[in-house]
């Protein structure tokens, strides 16, 4: 209840501006960010910009919008953002604070109880991370009645806000997806997990009602297409069907099919099969190819063969294009590569090239860091001072992204950090491709401009 009553001081000063959505069809959103980290809030509609607004002198913003599709959007203030349902008529505003994103995040106004919700669903999902984790060595009738029981507690909550709520068919059928696809997943990870953390050398056997779930579910559900929980799901349901299949036809053994390209042609073919709706279908598409190669990392035959094969399968000629550069960027991150020709900006905003911060006969070590990941931030920069100790012959280069320059500069003087071994990633799309960023432990070793190792781990590799 505290949260939602939060946000009601910023209503009294804002609503002034938003009385002429109340019985119309425009949307009012807009709101208040305690120490925003950019000048800017985009507002986006599942993949495609809606609309962009400055915050004013007061760190506030708003949008009025006319003649929108009600639905899920979301809004970012980078590096952050988080998802709004937006109805005809609503008059919404938000409260948050950067420091805490989503734990300080709070709607007030008329479309705020569905948006609430989510956020309270959200968030409760964060938190049962940790406890659902030790659920997956339980069998699988405990585990089943242990996340059947969280999955009840919010339905039951869901109930009682919609007897005092009136919430259309649509914004009713988001919050129950909120609720049903963060249980779904769960239970789709769970033969993988409970072999891992069990220690069991084979899957273990399910009853025939484990995914009793499953026959109930819309694979070509428009409405979700771009919410996150939904096409999580969708991917580790699709991971795991394949994985099933291919164990139960693909091998005599009974054994798992390690061959990554057989696997993932597998999930290509599953996709194609089962998913009708075009954009739901060319995202997994997307997926599958990216995860394919990321993991991959070898420039081969047979990942032409698999290229060849996505391209036949997607309409997307963006994420065509995409996969493409992908893949050339793997190929140029091979050893004895030159370290890619990219450009990032030093403390003192200034372009410096990655391979001129690489020529020196020194090992030369990329490492990455964001300000959104404020423990993964803490974390690293201690790890790399006892590397530093560990390998003095070693040079460091910490590339950070997607912060705001101003932030990171804050961040160097907060935290002391060395601004000779400190640089700022203005261009994460082309960071992300060039060095093949897919993950914050990953880490890129040269030396004298020469990649000796590409696909490294900060943890593991040194």
């Amino acid at each position: 209840m505290v949260r939602f009553l939060l946000g009601l001081t910023l209503l009294s000063t804002l609503v002034s501006c938003s009385d002429s959505s109340e019985n119309g069809s425009s949307v009012f959103f807009g709101g208040e960010i305690v120490n925003p980290t950019s000048d800017y809030v985009v507002l986006y509609h599942n993949d495609s910009y809606v609309d962009s607004v400055q915050l004013n002198d007061k760190n506030r913003f708003s949008f009025q919008l006319d003649d929108i599709q009600d639905g899920l959007y979301h809004f970012d203030h980078t590096p952050e953002l988080q998802y709004v349902y937006l109805s005809q008529g609503d008059s919404l505003l938000v409260r948050l604070n950067t420091v805490e994103f989503d734990e300080s995040l709070v709607y007030s106004g008329k479309g705020s109880e569905i948006n609430n919700f989510l956020m309270e669903v959200f968030l409760a999902n964060e938190k049962e991370e940790a406890i659902i984790d030790d659920y997956y060595e339980l069998p699988p009738e405990d585990f089943g009645k242990k996340i059947d029981s969280l999955h009840a507690l919010k339905v039951e909550n869901l109930e009682e806000l919609a007897m005092d709520n009136v919430f259309s068919p649509r914004a009713l059928a988001m919050a129950e997806a909120s609720i049903d696809y963060n249980t779904y997943i769960n239970k789709e990870k769970y033969p993988f997990y409970h072999k891992k953390q069990t220690g069991e050398e084979t899957i273990h056997k399910l009853g025939k009602d484990f995914y009793g779930y499953r026959k109930n579910i819309d694979l070509d559900n428009k409405d979700l297409t771009y919410f996150r929980p939904y096409f999580d799901f969708m991917k580790w349901h699709f991971g795991n069907m394949s994985y099933m299949t291919c164990l139960e036809n693909c091998s005599n053994d009974k054994k798992p099919v390690t061959d990554r390209l057989h696997f993932n042609k597998h999930k290509l073919a599953l996709v194609d099969s089962i998913v009708k709706q075009t954009e739901l279908r060319d995202i997994l598409f997307r997926n599958v190819a990216m995860d394919y190669l990321l993991r991959e990392h070898n420039p081969s035959e047979e990942a032409s063969v698999f290229i060849d094969k996505f391209k036949s399968l997607s309409t997307s000629k963006e994420h065509q294009e995409e996969i493409d550069l992908l893949y050339s960027g793997i190929k140029n991150l091979q050893p004895n590569t030159t370290v890619p020709n990219i450009a990032v900006k030093n403390f003192a905003d200034e372009e410096v090239s990655l391979k001129d911060l690489a020529n020196n006969k020194k090992n030369t070590v990329f490492y990455f860091w964001t300000a959104d990941q404020k423990r993964h931030f803490i974390n690293v920069n201690k790890h790399i001072t006892s590397l530093e100790e560990k390998y003095p012959h070693y040079n460091f280069v910490g590339i950070n992204l997607r912060t705001n320059f101003t932030q990171w500069k804050q961040l160097m003087n907060e935290y002391k950090l060395d601004k000779n071994k400190q640089f700022f990633g203005e261009n994460f799309k082309e960071l992300q491709m060039a060095m093949i960023i897919d993950g914050l432990n990953k880490c890129v070793i040269a030396k004298d401009t020469i990649v000796v190792d590409g696909f490294a781990n900060l943890y593991t590799s040194l």
